[in-house]
């Protein structure tokens, strides 16, 4: 039997894996694509606080209600009600089962750097047949080791959030001694994007969103926390040193390679950075700490995908088949479930051929409103509790936000994550109907779900145009 507890290091280091992926390594690119230094710079300070808002949200509900376990579930249903409660688990959790598919499939095409030439490709985009078998293989090795207790997984995930950190570092070290002020200077506001500033910024946010997805990790398994209190400290702690590696990375690679070079770099863009530092051996370390640090990933959100309709389970949000723990204290029932529903996945990447960009895509829309939702509770707790007034200040400009990245992603990101939401939303009205003998729905949230209904009808006859975004 495994019931061991997760320590400060180890939730730490959950946090920080699960922000630091795959989005990191091709960060460079990204940004230098609709940015300049100027508007990278500005952008990064308002992800910086707001997610530091967020992260301290984390922090004080942690605080103010140690008792609550499971993280955005919880913190949402008890702050607005089953039904917003389940939006925010379901939100969660198909971010958290989507994005680990891309996870699966950018390992291996990081792989194909390797094996892969002209005239033979064997796991291209991660969606080759190899690509697919190594996949699955893969999908049912962490749900052993999983299975075997939450402790367990996550030391393995410890020892692998210090391997995939040692190169960012290197790079970051390399940068500081290559950094030319010239460079730099030279293309500040990007002007070549014929975008201002304040059109340069917005598009910075989407991802830098994606790079902070994963800040609630601690949160979800806070009941396998040794400490209560810890929670909210290794969320705050894994911000802190996320934020610090994402912005050295991105300034410093402008004052390596002109701006517009890096913009037409393939990713990972940090491997032909390095390469300019260190020679050709640089890809090759960071395509290898690409596989490492996705996989490692991987497990974390495997976790937190586990743990969502457990909890879920256990409020009459998903079906009452999924609140089952097994001798490890695994809650083993919805680890099973997630592991089909990425298996099926992976089964429909192959079947289309889709890639790593258009799975981050869909993954990222999932995750804006519970996001906005966490903001939102603290606030109203901090008012009803009549807390201190930086617990409500860190409530309000966490909410304001989560609504700043909902604006920032646009209607298209909104749209497509309500044609995802409607599924689910059908399967919590089953389950909430068993759990309590009838529906229980306030007059709100009934108001709410005819609001979803419209709006997926809509989404719908538009969903042709959504794609093709």
């Amino acid at each position: 039997m495994s019931n061991k507890k997760i320590g400060l290091l180890s939730l730490t280091a959950l946090v920080l894996s699960s922000m630091i992926g795959s989005g990191i390594f091709s960060l460079p690119q990204n940004m230098a694509a609709v940015a300049g230094a100027e508007a990278i710079s500005i952008g990064w300070l308002i992800t910086g606080i707001g997610i530091i808002f967020l992260g301290l949200s984390f922090f004080f509900i942690s605080r103010l209600r140690p008792e609550l376990d499971g993280g955005i579930y919880i913190y949402a249903r008890e702050g607005f009600g089953d039904l917003m409660g389940f939006m925010s688990a379901w939100g969660y959790w198909l971010c958290a089962t989507i994005g680990i598919v891309g996870y699966l499939t950018v390992a291996f095409e990081g792989l194909g750097v390797f094996t892969d030439s002209e005239n033979t490709v064997i796991f291209g985009q991660g969606n080759t047949v190899a690509s697919f078998i190594g996949s699955s293989i893969i999908v049912w090795l962490v749900h052993a080791l999983i299975a075997g207790g939450i402790k367990e997984a996550a030391s393995v995930n410890l020892v692998a959030t210090f391997v995939k950190v040692a190169p960012l570092v290197l790079f970051i070290l390399l940068g500081f001694w290559f950094f030319d002020t010239d460079i730099f200077n030279s293309d500040v506001k990007a002007s070549a994007l014929n975008n201002n500033i304040g059109d340069q910024v917005k598009d910075t946010m989407l991802i830098t969103l994606w790079v902070f997805t994963g800040v609630e990790g601690a949160s979800v398994l806070s009941a396998h926390a040794k400490k209560r209190t810890d929670v909210g400290l290794a969320t705050v702690l894994g911000i802190l040193i996320a934020l610090a590696l994402y912005v050295a990375i991105t300034i410093l690679a402008l004052g390596i390679i002109p701006r517009e070079t890096i913009a037409e770099m393939p990713n990972p863009s940090m491997g032909p950075l390095l390469d300019a530092m260190m020679g050709p051996t640089g890809k090759v370390i960071i395509t290898a700490c690409l596989i490492v640090s996705v996989l490692a990933s991987y497990i974390s959100w495997t976790m937190y995908s586990a743990e969502i309709p457990y909890r879920g389970a256990q409020k009459g949000a998903f079906p009452k088949i999924l609140d089952k723990l097994n001798e490890n204290s695994t809650p083993i029932n919805s680890l099973w479930f997630t592991g089909f529903i990425v298996q099926f996945c992976l089964i429909l990447v192959f079947v289309f051929e889709q890639s790593y960009n258009t799975l981050l895509l869909i993954s990222t829309s999932m995750i804006l409103i519970p996001y906005f939702l966490i903001g939102a509770y603290l606030f109203k707790l901090a008012i009803q509790t009549n807390s201190a007034w930086y617990i409500k200040l860190t409530g309000f400009m966490a909410s304001i936000y989560g609504l700043w990245i909902v604006y920032a992603a646009g209607l298209q990101y909104l749209l497509l994550s309500v044609v995802l939401y409607v599924p689910g939303i059908l399967l919590f009205l089953y389950s909430h109907r068993k759990f309590y003998g009838k529906f229980k729905l306030k007059g709100f949230e009934q108001t709410i779900l005819a609001m979803i209904f419209i709006l997926f009808c809509y989404a719908v006859y538009r969903l042709p145009e959504l794609l093709a975004a």
